[in-house]
């Protein structure tokens, strides 16, 4: 079996960073929630 998850930093922050939740209102909105839960990191 081969290995499948190859990270890579640039293509997570593409996909799940800060910048591309802001953009959308579903985005925003799990900001908001995971800010309101104390989290201490709001985005990957």
């Amino acid at each position: 079996m081969s290995t499948t998850y190859q990270p890579k930093k640039r293509k997570r922050q593409k996909t799940h960073g800060f910048l591309v939740r802001s953009k959308t209102k579903g985005g925003r909105r799990t900001i908001n929630r995971r800010r309101k839960n104390g989290r201490k990191r709001i985005t990957p």
